[in-house]
């Protein structure tokens, strides 16, 4: 008798809502054997989804029950867990700690032709590097990613062109950020993916503010605006956006409200309130909110 086919938990995830994807992963665990390889990886996500609630207690408590069962070979179970490891070290505040779990994930990984866990190691290698090591990293993961014969590797390029972007941004060189910015947004219409195509076209509207074309910049983003609209939604960062562009062009009386709903939606995040507490003070002050 042939043995039951377990999930795809991979293709569960929604990084959008963690807590939902941590809850499907444990309606699921009970259909994975103890012992089994693919528990192993699954609990390194459940670990993954409590990192992004900013459990780190809970997700550590997890990896080392994972790491309790791991075998001493190589596998993609440990590279995982190596990988969740440094994710959740970085995400508390501790980058240099993680970086080290890094960098054995993706030695391993290369040994065993797991070019998406390679390719993944070295985007977050780049994270927690400084910015000119940062693009250097991110340039090699690029060529990795590209010249891939394995198809889950080569959909890591739409990332890692926003995140070369944003490390030629964060060197000043806005002229090289733009090209590969508009080369993301490119890949994620070319693959279908709307959500991922409306945050390019941002990133290529903000890059535009900081080349002083600030013209265009707010027609993409009121543009955007209007999409968000059109679907019922609405976004923070556009409306902080066209806040920031319509100071830079002398009209901050219009700028209010936009910054006034952006604080409304951003101060939500509690990411963005604990690591950028001095941008969200900036926007309040330019909504006029007392």
């Amino acid at each position: 008798m042939s043995q039951p086919t377990l999930p795809d938990f991979d293709s569960l995830w929604d990084y959008s809502h963690p807590e939902q994807t941590e809850t499907k992963f444990l309606e699921i665990l009970p259909q994975f054997p103890d012992g089994d390889p693919a528990r192993l990886e699954l609990l390194t996500q459940i670990a993954r989804a409590q990192g992004l609630q900013r459990e780190f207690s809970d997700a550590h408590l997890m990896l080392d029950e994972v790491e309790k069962q791991l075998s001493i070979d190589s596998s993609r179970a440990r590279v995982r867990y190596l990988l969740e490891r440094g994710r959740v070290l970085n995400s508390s505040g501790k980058p240099n700690e993680a970086r080290p779990f890094f960098e054995q994930a993706m030695k391993m990984a290369q040994e065993l032709n797991e070019d998406f866990y390679a390719v993944d190691a070295i985007h977050m290698l780049a994270i927690v590097a400084d910015p000119a090591s940062a693009l250097d990293l991110n340039l090699r993961a690029i060529q990795m990613a590209e010249s891939s014969g394995q198809e889950r590797a080569r959909g890591w390029l739409g990332s890692l062109y926003n995140n070369t972007g944003w490390s030629y941004h964060e060197m000043g060189d806005y002229e090289s950020a733009l090209k590969i910015f508009e080369k993301a947004e490119t890949y994620f219409r070319s693959v279908g993916s709307a959500d991922k195509t409306r945050i390019a076209k941002w990133t290529v509207a903000r890059c535009l503010r900081s080349l002083k074309r600030v013209e265009e910049a707010l027609s993409k983003q009121m543009a955007l605006k209007a999409e968000y609209d059109t679907i019922g939604g609405s976004d923070g960062y556009v409306e902080e956006e066209i806040g920031e562009c319509l100071l830079a062009l002398n009209r901050g009386s219009e700028a209010k409200p936009y910054f006034a709903k952006a604080y409304e939606l951003l101060s939500q995040d509690d990411w963005l309130v604990e690591k950028e507490p001095e941008r969200m003070k900036r926007m309040k002050e330019l909504s006029g909110i007392s």
